[in-house]
């Protein structure tokens, strides 16, 4: 909203100094601060409101190291970070921007079902919470929408140079260029990186090769739902999902700001996505809201994000990572929440069929998710918390690495 007006000084009435909001950097900077602000201030009252209403986390005891302690812990504080998100791209980002809408409507849309969940759990004190069935259709919802609006949009397009030899590229720069309607990807350390959707049905008949969107809005479907989940099992440690989620952030404002930009994707020798830039204003503001949630929810956290949030950043991150073309890269980017989605898949799998088998179940690890089993193993939480960070952040460089190895 504020750059609308901004613009509109500038442009109207040429007031001095209006014209810094034409600058992504700018607003970003604005946005990140603006969210962290949000965070600390709004914060704290939240959580006394929780307190006062008694919505506190039900602790189930697993007879881990002070788990009993974080019983009645105010949770639902995913408010905090959906509040902290949403009042600055409003205020900064340009909202008739295609991907800027795309991303307002998955924080709220998955912020939605988990607050649903969250109320159904700590309110109505059913510690089941929302059906699993429910959450599900609610992520293939959100996933159905996002894939169609971007195959079908013509908003979302990549840009195309076309060479001296009459050839067209989607990374290596002239003066001639189109932008164009095509569902290319990045593939991670390779050379000629960029694979389109359509060719993989090339070879399928006409039918196939026309409506591809059947198998590319599946494949869209299919990360939303794990990634959003990944981030769900994830936020089970004081500080866990939160840090890790705002390294994933930081990356991928990188890659909107690199895609965004035309000198720099040609100098990278990457994809130039138009309009893709804006991204960078609402990344900044996942960030500093992730970073600013970190004050209240770092150990001993003094409220929990709940589903409210952990389902949301979840969502956010499958999403960005769709629209600037780098989705074969969140098995390395979202690592953490890969294996922490894998070590629950594995234990349970295993615990089956040994039961079949040996007619006892046994288990792989001595818990899951992943951080449960490091719990078990004596490693104090904040300690877990550390590494896994510290992991987030070596796959997030190995992520970045991929703009120039190849």
């Amino acid at each position: 909203m504020l750059y609308y007006l901004f613009n509109y000084l500038y442009k109207v009435h040429h007031l001095p100094g209006t014209g810094v909001m034409q600058y992504s950097s700018f607003r970003a900077a604005l946005a990140i601060v603006t969210s962290l602000i949000i965070a600390q201030f709004f914060g704290a009252p939240l959580i006394r409101v929780l307190q006062r209403q008694q919505i506190g986390e039900t602790i189930r005891d697993l007879g881990l190291q002070g788990q009993m302690e974080k019983k009645g812990t105010p949770t639902m504080g995913g408010l905090i970070i959906l509040l902290a998100i949403l009042v600055p791209v409003l205020l900064f980002a340009k909202l008739d921007n295609i991907y800027i809408v795309l991303m307002i409507l998955s924080t709220v849309w998955l912020g939605l079902i988990g607050f649903v969940d969250d109320y159904i759990k700590v309110v109505k004190k059913d510690k089941e919470g929302l059906a699993g069935r429910f959450k599900i259709m609610g992520q293939v919802g959100l996933g159905l929408t996002v894939g169609w609006v971007l195959f079908f949009s013509n908003d979302v397009t990549v840009r195309q140079y076309l060479l001296s030899n009459g050839q067209s590229s989607a990374v290596d720069a002239s003066t001639i260029y189109q932008d164009v309607k095509l569902m290319i990807t990045t593939i991670p350390f390779a050379k000629n990186n960029e694979l389109n959707y359509g060719d993989l049905f090339a070879t399928a008949g006409d039918f196939f090769n026309e409506y591809y969107a059947f198998f590319y809005i599946p494949i869209v479907i299919l990360i939303i739902t794990a990634v959003s989940n990944g981030a769900n099992i994830t936020d089970g440690l004081d500080g866990l999902a939160a840090g890790t989620s705002a390294i994933i952030g930081t990356t991928l404002a990188i890659f909107a700001f690199v895609s965004g930009n035309a000198l720099l994707a040609d100098y990278l020798d990457i994809m130039f996505i138009p309009n893709s830039g804006e991204l960078v204003i609402f990344c900044a503001a996942f960030v500093g809201a992730c970073v600013g949630f970190l004050w209240y929810n770092s150990y001993p956290a003094q409220v929990f994000m709940g589903d409210t949030g952990s389902l949301a950043i979840g969502g956010i991150i499958a999403v960005l990572a769709l629209i600037v073309r780098k989705e074969l890269l969140i098995p390395v980017l979202c690592g953490v929440f890969l294996v922490e989605n894998l070590s629950v898949m594995v234990q349970v799998s295993y615990f089956k069929y040994t039961r079949r088998k040996y007619g006892e179940g046994r288990r792989l690890l001595r818990m899951s998710p992943l951080h449960h089993h490091y719990q078990k193993l004596g490693y104090h939480e904040s300690k877990i918390v550390s590494r896994f960070w510290i992991v987030g952040i070596m796959l997030a460089v190995l992520t970045l690495v991929t703009l120039k190895l190849r």
